[in-house]
């Protein structure tokens, strides 16, 4: 049934017979160079020059004002929270479709996430939804949000760029402001992802990259904060680095501090990279434009596409089936011929540790977690 589509995939990315991956990495640059010239300095781990460059580099792509490196994207929304000073038994508003991550780092905090429904057309947190949502099941008391029902503040919200796609981030700015709800942007798959001209992840108070093996560029493993507020990122720092104090000798600490410092053969493989990431933005853009043009006359398939006023990376490209029968389908007959696809995410509101989270009415994610697939989007050679 989907075997033209399947083995247009193939042709695209001029592999006929062998297994085609969802996302493997590149390494067409300097990422040797780098990486050895770490080992021969013997800076290996938390201290070196390529955590360095690497800062200054996420800090040019972003426009950022600061970048702090660590270990991944998880635990740099869990140190975004404290940051941001969400407290045990808070409430932390996100969209139930988003990788796991998101309400796992939420759990580490203590604090329970509450799940808002997503726009259709992106994927992402709906601002109009949200906004609807929080009149009707909030009051203010003391300057702050509080969800009527449980008696908990609502202290601050994670929506996800979703595949790279950005949402409409400047409304879901105003609606947190009018709450007094800290933004913290999951701008994990969005790198090099734009809205209005202005980068993902520098909307709210703290943004977030990783740099696992399967995004747009990677570390192996990694993770990024941005900010543009000095003390957050003096503070965000000194707690990746285990809260020391700095000094010659002594070691003493004045904070529980966390060991999510970026290693410095990381960052060297993340600056090689990062140094290509116009180029494979341009090269995945390129992609999407070719899946678009060969599905336009396929009623039954649509490719997500972003929507006005956005540049995506289109990290992971994302076709919507008929319904969820077609979905596994597809998802079947792909995968049978080597065709590595997968479908979304399963709602975090359904996963047995989150089930009694509050929600809203989740109907738009509903009906994408029946039909969304994610199709091959590594970078063509």
């Amino acid at each position: 049934m989907f075997n033209k589509f399947i083995n247009h995939i193939r042709q695209i990315h001029k592999v006929d017979t062998t297994f085609l991956p969802l996302h493997e990495p590149r390494f067409i640059g300097n990422e040797k160079k780098y990486v050895l010239d770490a080992i021969d300095s013997t800076f290996v781990s938390s201290v070196g020059k390529y955590v360095d460059q690497f800062e200054q580099m996420m800090c040019e792509i972003t426009g950022a004002k600061y970048a702090i490196a660590t270990v991944n994207g998880t635990n740099s929304l869990h140190l975004s929270l404290i940051l941001a000073d969400v407290q045990p038994n808070d409430e932390v508003i996100t969209q139930p479709l988003t990788f796991i991550a998101t309400a796992n780092a939420i759990s580490y905090s203590h604090a329970t996430p509450h799940f808002v429904d997503v726009d259709i057309d992106t994927m992402g947190l709906s601002p109009s939804l949200l906004d609807t949502y929080l009149s009707k099941i909030t009051e203010m008391k003391n300057g702050f949000c509080f969800n009527k029902k449980t008696g908990k503040r609502i202290k601050a919200c994670i929506p996800m760029h979703t595949f790279g796609l950005p949402l409409r981030i400047d409304e879901l700015v105003e609606v947190c402001l009018k709450y007094n709800i800290s933004l913290i942007e999951d701008a994990a798959e969005s790198l090099g992802s734009t809205f209005k001209n202005q980068h993902t992840g520098t909307f709210g108070l703290l943004g977030i990259f990783s740099f696992n093996g399967n995004k747009t560029v990677t570390a192996g493993g990694g993770g990024c904060i941005i900010t543009n507020n000095e003390e957050l990122a003096k503070k965000a720092k000194h707690l990746s680095t285990q809260a020391k104090i700095p000094h010659k000798w002594d070691y003493d600490h004045d904070y529980i501090g966390y060991n999510y410092r970026m290693p410095n053969l990381n960052a060297a493989l993340a600056c090689a990279q990062l140094e290509q990431l116009p180029h494979y933005i341009e090269n995945k853009r390129e992609l999407s434009n070719l899946y678009f043009d060969f599905l336009k006359p396929e009623n039954n398939i649509t490719l997500v596409r972003e929507i006005k006023h956005s540049k995506s990376n289109y990290w992971l490209n994302a076709i919507v089936l008929k319904d969820r029968s077609e979905r596994d389908l597809f998802l079947d007959e792909s995968n049978t011929k080597g065709v590595m696809t997968r479908p979304i995410w399963k709602l975090m509101n359904k996963l047995t540790m989150f089930k009694k989270c509050p929600k809203s009415d989740l109907s738009n994610s509903e009906w994408l977690e029946d039909r969304v697939v994610n199709i091959t989007s590594s970078v063509r050679i």
